[in-house]
């Protein structure tokens, strides 16, 4: 079995109402209950905004802490679940899923990244 992250980006600024919200929360809490069933469900956690953020880095010898994202886009990972599975196939079929989960009209909704982690030594 492998581990791969499914991070999921969303746009930046204000998150849809919560009545426009309700029924992919309820698909997302469905195919939670379903990866847990499968026995492939390891964790998963939603983000606060970028603006939340907070970078610390070594730079000439000083550790640097700066406020914000390190990148600045027009999307950022919002959420992500790790998942447990036999390949990158396994991991595409539930990516596909959370996609067709994550749309408000049903014709076009979040991207997920699909990302094996690596092994540990």
């Amino acid at each position: 079995m492998a581990q791969y992250m499914l991070s999921i980006y969303q746009p930046d600024g204000e998150p849809p109402p919560p009545n426009a919200l309700e029924k992919v929360m309820h698909d997302i809490h469905a195919l939670r209950r379903e990866l847990q069933a499968a026995g492939a469900w390891v964790f998963a956690g939603g983000l606060h905004p970028p603006g939340t953020a907070t970078v610390v880095r070594l730079k000439n010898g000083t550790v640097l802490t700066t406020d914000g994202p390190f990148v600045e886009g027009k999307e950022h990972i919002g959420g992500f679940s790790v998942i447990d599975v036999a390949d990158l196939d396994a991991a595409l079929a539930w990516a596909r899923k959370y996609a067709r989960a994550l749309t408000l009209d049903g014709s076009s909704g979040l991207a997920v990244e699909v990302r094996p982690l690596q092994p540990e030594h």
